[in-house]
């Protein structure tokens, strides 16, 4: 193999040289045939634009808010922590072991599922079915 002989590994698309002729089948208007706004420099229309008519976005009604203010919370259930390989399960531990992907803005503990060792939970929220569980195991619960 030589330098002049190297070739990327996937063909690479040519691309189209407009204004170049009338033999390149791109020449005199470029592809963008006579006149009209589209054939103009800087011509075209803008997102949403339905030629004066009242656009789509202005004739559906608007319906609701989004509450800025909301917090997500990433749901975490006791059959979840069963894999958790730390006595003290945090959401920096969960994130570590590969539980969750996203802390979001803190986790809950759902009681979905049965939990099967003793554990040491700190989470924003617990359902009270799941601090149950987690205390009838001699566990503790810990609200941040």
């Amino acid at each position: 193999m030589k330098l002049g002989e190297l070739k990327p590994a996937v063909k690479k698309e040519t691309r189209k040289r407009v204004g170049r002729g009338v033999g390149s089948g791109l020449g005199k208007t470029s592809g963008k045939g006579h006149k009209g706004q589209k054939a103009r420099s800087g011509g075209g229309v803008r997102r949403g634009f339905e030629g004066g008519q009242t656009p789509l976005y202005r004739r559906l009604p608007k319906r609701g808010f989004t509450n800025i203010h909301a917090k997500t919370y990433t749901e975490v259930t006791l059959t979840m922590l069963n894999k958790a390989t730390t006595e003290e399960v945090t959401a920096e531990s969960l994130l570590a072991d590969g539980i969750i992907t996203k802390i979001n803005d803190g986790i809950v503990v759902l009681a979905t599922g049965n939990l099967e060792k003793k554990l040491t939970v700190k989470a924003k929220r617990f359902t009270k079915s799941a601090q149950e569980k987690i205390e009838a195991l001699g566990g503790k619960t810990e609200v941040i």
